[in-house]
């Protein structure tokens, strides 16, 4: 019987339904804009002060460090050039790793063709930083580090916690060295506290964790400046101008609220489905390589890349089948090369053109995973009789 099961969590979510409630009544009666004095506008003011306290809750931060802004890409916009223009520099070093998301990748890239280097530390076959390489990479010129909580393909966990304590013991004996973390796909799926974590900046996206597209926050430790990306008004406190969607808002603070009410049993009933994805995979289908640490990653995602097959074919296969699910990030949807991450962790061409994303959700079942076993190894095994120059390697 054809269903539709949505396996591409990664790349978004659906909007929880008590996320859509809480957003209603801003797009309804409690329109006013946050910055008007008047009743409507501190109705609304109230609604964002409340949510801005339900984002810091999730990751043991202040209230008053949480910036509001349109999502995961401006959010390590704002993080990275604000940080370094708000430092009136006009050169220096910077490091980040091989799998970062291009949110972080390009604008890198962008301030190495303005006059600053750029050190991209590799990972293990594991998908994991080294801290060694890190402490390594670090010059007398290095101004900013960005490492990523969680990656957005793979899933493997960084080692975020020790790296800030690396940082925060240099910082008695050398100029400021900025940490910023990419926690987009980490929110929601693991605990995450900024204390523990040492970490200057983090960013966050609503979709991801079943809010609506469009809104998202960077956390800025007190005493961390940054110069404005959106200049306008003074709304958050002068550092992202611009009149703040109350709806979209809300929508992230109830969000917020539900993944840290939710958080240790939605990872063991995530974990449950993936072990049984990965377990009816390993048995049913030749010639499929796990990819990244098979411990060390979130519980909602499994990479997997089967031998002898291209993965936009084995994607599109799927989907007329009703099964949604990616070759990798979304954020690089249409590009011809194979995933940079998979090719970073040390995997040939051939198994990261065939590398799949599985990314589950709160909304899966065990259903879904019967669903798509019962036509995925079929799917493998068609393609690979199309392609039988390359299906001789799945045995």
């Amino acid at each position: 019987m054809f269903r539709r099961v949505y396996l591409d969590n990664s790349a978004t979510t659906p909007v929880d339904p008590a996320v859509l409630d809480a957003m209603i009544p801003y797009l309804k009666e409690d329109f006013g804009n946050a910055s008007s004095i008047h009743h409507f506008g501190q109705r609304a003011r109230a609604a964002v002060d409340k949510a801005r306290h339900q984002v810091a809750a999730l990751i043991n931060s202040r209230a008053n460090e949480i910036v509001f802004t349109s999502g995961g890409t401006e959010s390590n916009n704002l993080a990275i050039r604000g940080v370094i223009e708000a430092s009136d520099l006009k050169s220096g070093h910077i490091i980040i790793s091989t799998i970062e998301h291009p949110a972080v990748k390009n604008v890198s890239e962008d301030l190495e063709k303005r006059g600053f280097n750029v050190t991209r530390v590799p990972v293990s076959v594991d998908g994991v930083v080294s801290v060694s390489d890190i402490k390594d990479a670090v010059r007398d010129d290095t101004v900013l580090l960005s490492i990523m909580t969680a990656n957005n393909e793979i899933g493997t966990l960084q080692p975020v916690g020790e790296i800030g304590s690396f940082v925060k013991s240099l910082r008695p004996s050398r100029r400021k060295i900025w940490f910023h973390t990419d926690a987009v796909q980490a929110a929601g799926k693991v605990p995450i506290d900024v204390s523990e974590m040492g970490c200057d900046l983090l960013s966050l996206s609503g979709h991801k964790i079943y809010a609506p597209k469009g809104i998202g926050a960077l956390f800025v430790r007190r005493g961390t400046r940054l110069h404005a990306q959106n200049i306008g008004g003074r709304q958050e406190r002068s550092v992202r101008g611009g009149t703040e969607s109350v709806p979209l808002i809300v929508a992230l603070g109830t969000a917020c609220e539900l993944a840290a009410g939710s958080l240790s049993s939605e990872a063991k009933s995530l974990l449950k489905l993936r072990n049984y994805l990965e377990d009816s995979v390993a048995v049913s289908i030749d010639g499929a390589e796990f990819n990244g640490d098979r411990a060390n990653r979130l519980p909602n995602i499994t990479n997997i890349s089967f031998r002898g097959v291209e993965g936009e074919a084995l994607l599109i296969n799927l989907d007329m089948h009703g099964i949604a699910l990616s070759t990798g990030s979304a954020c690089s949807s249409g590009s011809l090369e194979p995933s940079p991450v998979i090719r970073a962790i040390g995997r040939n061409e051939e198994l990261a053109r065939g590398a799949m994303r599985f990314s589950l959700g709160r909304q899966n079942s065990i259903e879904d995973i019967d669903y798509l076993m019962s036509h995925l190894p079929n799917a493998v095994e068609t393609l690979r009789r199309l392609n039988p120059q390359t299906a001789t390697h799945a045995k």
